[in-house]
């Protein structure tokens, strides 16, 4: 039997180790953190809507009328009404016909793209694609091909190479980890050049990006029979699940086929209305997404000039470039003893030598919120 708390004092040793911090009470800039309070520039809640008064009310509502659990996949007697409404919200928010609701990102990415692609095709697959996209394209027993980050050029090189069998090229919007955007404009069109399907991951784009936060598809001025979105609704949306839209045949073809679709329990009616909430406060709210670009420009002035580098990002992503992991997890820790939570992010989920601190905006920061935090970082610089 292997060792494995000889192979986690490895981890430990290395700087890898993860450990969990448990939160008590709602989401919000403001966390109570195991007795403490501290504020928070971790979260993915960047709208600031994981505990708006509108998304209870939709959920208590839904509770009443359908109780908790779904009891069943969407296929037997888990698809409620709640449900239906929700998709057909989803798809017209994100501009495309047809959409299907999962139960998360990671199990949407999985199911679409092996329900897309399989043994004699071949999945392409941006370098820094996230977790699931790569997970999903591995399980999916398609040959894989990894095309250099945001390089149009070199994904209309490698498709030209694929002569036999269906072409799914995969990636992120926003990558979560950089915080920068994909070229989705000049993909779109290379895939369509080649008759291949692009399944773009717009989980951190989605209720951020885009007219009325419709997402990074609609920012870029993308709309075409061969893509798709995967958007989540843990994030900006501020509730929890998933959903892939696209053509209408398509998604009628990945409901038959997904099986993480197929064979999971429906998530609970509750969040689907809780959702359906969320979407109209998106829509109509300008001001979280104003507020998070006045943010993130005070950021960016507050720490120029620091020792570490903040990489080029236009969203409520500001990942600061700090190197070591062991002095990533320093820093960080130096600030949550000065009450401010911002995680440190070492490898395997970014390069070796490229350990960062990920400071994530929400709409409900202030002003005075971004400035201690630049105070904090300049004085520990």
């Amino acid at each position: 039997m292997q060792d494995f708390t000889t192979r986690l004092e490895a981890l430990a040793s290395q700087s890898l180790l993860r450990t969990r911090r448990v939160v008590e009470g709602p989401q919000g800039p403001l966390l109570q953190v195991e007795g403490t309070q501290e504020l928070s520039f971790c979260s993915n809640d960047y709208l600031g809507l994981a505990n708006h008064p509108a998304l209870i009310a939709a959920a208590t509502d839904a509770l009443q009328r359908y109780g908790m659990g779904a009891g069943a996949s969407p296929l037997i007697s888990g698809h409620s009404r709640a449900h239906e409404s929700l998709e057909s919200e989803l798809a017209a928010f994100v501009g495309m016909p047809s959409a299907l609701v999962f139960g998360s990102g990671y199990m949407a990415n999985l199911g679409v793209t092996a329900a897309l692609v399989g043994k004699g095709d071949t999945v392409i697959v941006d370098r820094l694609a996230h977790a699931s996209l790569i997970d999903g394209a591995r399980l999916s027993g398609a040959s894989l091909k990894v095309f250099p980050h945001n390089d149009a050029v070199r994904l209309e090189q490698v498709l030209a190479r694929c002569t036999t069998g269906r072409k799914l090229v995969l990636t992120d919007a926003v990558f979560s980890m950089d915080g920068d955007l994909a070229p989705l404009a000049e993909l779109a069109a290379v895939c369509g050049r080649h008759d291949a399907w692009l399944l773009v991951d717009d989980a951190h784009g989605l209720g951020v990006l885009g007219p009325q936060g419709r997402g990074s598809l609609a920012l870029a001025g993308v709309r075409a029979a061969h893509v798709l979105t995967m958007g989540t609704l843990g994030k900006a949306a501020g509730v929890a699940g998933a959903f892939v839209a696209g053509d209408a045949g398509v998604l009628a073809w990945i409901l038959q086929r997904a099986r993480t679709y197929m064979f999971s329990t429906a998530h609970p009616p509750a969040l689907a209305a809780a959702t359906s909430a969320s979407l109209a406060l998106i829509a109509r709210e300008d001001w979280r997404r104003e507020r998070l670009q006045a943010l993130a420009a005070q950021l960016r002035a507050g720490l120029a000039g620091l020792p570490w580098s903040l990489l080029p990002s236009a969203t409520a992503i500001q990942p600061l470039i700090v190197g070591e992991n062991a002095t990533a997890r320093a820093l960080s820790a130096a600030l949550r003893a000065q009450g401010i939570w911002v995680p440190a992010i070492c490898p395997p989920t970014v390069p070796k030598g490229t350990a960062r601190l990920r400071i994530s905006l929400s709409a409900l920061h202030t002003s005075a919120d971004v400035a201690r935090l630049v105070a904090a970082l300049t004085a520990l610089a």
